[in-house]
């Protein structure tokens, strides 16, 4: 697609971005490949895929995260750890290094566009050093068509600048790194980490501040499609299995992980996927397996051998957060507007290592608030050290560290939405049952499949629901292809004191995590525990 040069070099100087080098504006896979590899930031797979390495830094650097204290906003925003402000002083000095710093450099430049449904587009551009951030970017977001390039505008800019390394004294940040989001200047600043994911989630953030203000419940799930036209979500944090659920060969995929649901139903905010794939093996999760060797796809933080270009997807050497980007072009099975209707069936998903949860539970709207605020999974603390005690972690509304209003802004949200339309929540647990980690086992995949087909063909509705004596959740008594005695997890404890001590445990944590959630919902939400 030819463009002309000189439109978007002025472009850009209106943004502050002057006298840059070599603007490679809107490169292909093919042309991003080329870059990557000439300027030795990864190797090529033996199946084709692009491979790169970013440590020291693997994961988003939630800490480093700062939102700009603004007139126009501050009042909107759920100050606090998640939310930490920035003085719009501060973040003007940093703005000038920045732009500073990269006059006389090549940049890459992308413009794409986050959500699918266009009344509620956000037309991104994003500023990059890398040609491998560029690249993901291209594959994580939405391609324009040339009607849509014509006069693009910028709704919001994104700056990464990962050899930039920021100065605690000088710039007022924690440490090299900084994500610091301007909400009055529609401006993003990345700086010090080569982690790709920060751009993502960067825009995700944005969404999740401009949506709400709209009537539209912004979502960190992945959504899917029956060939009757039914919805389903599925939310999750990592680990739980959101993407490997939702990637089902009977259902068209929506999105694999933030998504909005507005009045006319559900949309992607993404193009493209960023997969998990610690431990990816083709039985389990064959798609995801396929797509990983696929050209075009990004690998990042893989162990790779360097000679024979095979990679090891169950080698944690750089981290256990290892990651695949691919654009939904490649995407089998895929919803080609990238739309669905109102969900007919919701999913919390979750990874209880304590074993006590249930594998599949009915909830109310009041239950559903309840978990969609608490947010809860389960991982086992330090095992290298020996340690094989479950911790609980509790993450609001599936997806604190993007969130930037209040709680009870997203969790009325989905109430009204549920209530509105009908729809049914379930909760299910993909971790470990007959015991916590350690001695139980980990619930199979084929019995959390056959669980979820059933819910979603309305197999649940003509079967008898027993009432747990902890949680206070209905559970179905038979489900096809799944033994009953694995439905309610008690039954699977030889030690039944055993399975209710840790019960009520996890149940004390959850209601004191709850209490800070108290003031923002009605108290029916609170009592649906029992």
């Amino acid at each position: 697609m030819s463009f002309d040069s000189e439109a978007i070099r002025t472009s850009l100087e209106q943004q502050g971005l002057l006298n840059l080098g070599d603007l490679n504006y809107n490169l292909n896979t093919s042309d991003l490949y080329e870059h990557a590899l000439l300027y030795d930031e990864g190797i090529l797979s033996d199946h084709g895929a692009l491979c790169v390495n970013t440590v020291p830094y693997t994961g988003r650097r939630a800490n480093d995260k700062f939102v700009v204290d603004e007139p126009s906003s501050t009042a909107d925003v759920w100050w606090g750890k998640v939310n930490k402000p920035f003085s719009q002083e501060k973040f003007a000095a940093l703005k000038s290094r920045v732009l500073a710093y990269l006059q006389g450099r090549d940049v890459y430049v992308q413009d794409l566009i986050a959500g699918s449904d266009p009344a509620y587009k956000l037309n991104v551009r994003f500023v990059q050093e890398m040609a491998y951030h560029s690249l993901f970017v291209r594959n994580m977001f939405i391609t324009p068509t040339e009607q849509e390039l014509e006069g693009f505008a910028p709704d919001f800019t994104v700056i990464t600048v990962p050899d930039f390394k920021t100065d605690p004294q000088v710039d007022g940040t924690l440490s090299e790194v900084a994500v610091v989001l301007s909400f009055e200047e529609k401006l993003i600043i990345i700086a010090g980490t080569t982690y790709a994911g920060e751009n993502k989630k960067a825009i995700f953030t944005v969404l999740n501040y401009l949506m709400p203000k709209l009537g539209v419940m912004s979502m960190h799930c992945s959504a899917n499609i029956g060939q009757g036209g039914d919805t389903a979500l599925f939310f999750g944090l990592s680990g739980t299995g959101k993407t490997t659920l939702s990637s089902d060969p009977d259902r068209a995929l929506i999105g694999d992980d933030e998504h909005g649901w507005s009045n006319d139903g559900v949309f992607n905010y993404e193009g493209g996927c960023y997969a998990k794939v610690i431990n990816l093996n083709a039985e389990a999760e064959p798609i995801i397996y396929n797509l990983s060797r696929t050209f075009g796809t990004i690998l990042e933080n893989v162990d790779i051998d360097e000679e024979t270009r095979v990679v090891d997807y169950e080698s944690q050497r750089h981290t256990e957060n290892t990651r695949a980007s691919y654009s939904r072009e490649v995407i089998p099975n895929i919803k080609d507007d990238n739309r669905g209707g109102h969900p007919k069936n919701i999913f919390f998903l979750t990874a209880d290592a304590f074993g006590v949860m249930p594998p599949i539970s009915r909830l109310t709207p009041e239950q559903a608030m309840y978990h969609f605020l608490s947010g809860y999974t389960a991982k086992v603390a330090g095992t290298e050290a020996g340690v094989k005690e479950p911790t609980a972690t509790f993450s609001t509304c599936f997806g604190a560290p993007f969130m930037v209003h209040k709680p009870g802004v997203y969790a009325n949200l989905l109430r009204d939405k549920i209530n509105a339309h009908g729809s049914r929540v379930w909760l299910v647990n993909t971790g470990w049952s007959g015991g916590p980690y350690g001695v139980g086992s980990r619930m199979k995949i084929q019995h959390t499949r056959a669980m979820l087909k059933a819910a979603l063909a309305g197999d649940f509705d003509n079967v008898e629901f027993v009432k747990d004596s902890f949680f206070n959740l209905d559970i179905p008594s038979s489900c096809p292809g799944v033994p009953s005695e694995v439905l309610n997890p008690r039954n699977t404890w030889s030690d039944k004191q055993a399975y209710d001590k840790q019960a009520a445990h996890l149940l004390d944590l959850f209601t004191k995590n709850f209490e800070q959630f108290k003031d923002d919902v009605d108290a029916t939400v609170a009592a649906s525990m029992g």
